[in-house]
């Protein structure tokens, strides 16, 4: 009888044990699914303030970086990518905001890499004329190096008007 006794403690250990750890483990998902949107919320928020800073901390800082642009354009590598926010530095530019809608967000089982799909409406200026790109679809592959999520790559394309 004491051994049954024994078992049947162990059995409710394990069960009420389980129960908690999914729990947690819920909760930590969530928390890594909030940093990882608050990442991709950073690839295009930083522009309102050209806080070079906050983007820089984001993008991967290695020749692996590459973000596809609708017009051709492909920047390969955090060196290039450098180069190329020259354009959203220019006194021309001014961020007017920006809307993310229908963001499809994964993440792998090893919690390392997420990858995402959403519409983006990126409102912009050039010279005080509209400069926006809307109705953007927008990819991209985060992973985590060091604790923190890095944007490794990213395309942005628009829909075919044909």
């Amino acid at each position: 009888m004491k051994a049954l006794l024994n078992t049947s403690f162990l059995i409710i250990s394990i069960l009420i044990t389980g129960c908690d750890f999914s729990a947690e483990k819920a909760q930590k998902q969530k928390v890594e699914r909030d940093e990882i949107i608050k990442a991709i919320n950073t690839s295009i928020g930083w522009a309102a303030n050209k806080d070079t800073s906050l983007l820089y901390n984001l993008i991967a800082r290695d020749s692996n970086f590459l973000e596809v642009h609708p017009n051709d354009n492909v920047v390969h590598g955090f060196q290039q990518f450098r180069k190329a926010e020259a354009f959203w530095l220019n006194p021309n530019f001014k961020a007017v905001g920006y809307e993310i809608r229908d963001l499809k967000l994964n993440v792998s089982e090893s919690g390392t890499v997420a990858w995402f799909f959403c519409m983006l409406d990126d409102m912009n200026e050039w010279k005080g004329q509209p400069a926006s790109w809307m109705n953007t679809r927008w990819t991209g592959v985060l992973e985590k190096r060091n604790g923190k999520w890095r944007m490794v790559q990213q395309h942005f394309s628009f829909a075919s008007k044909d």
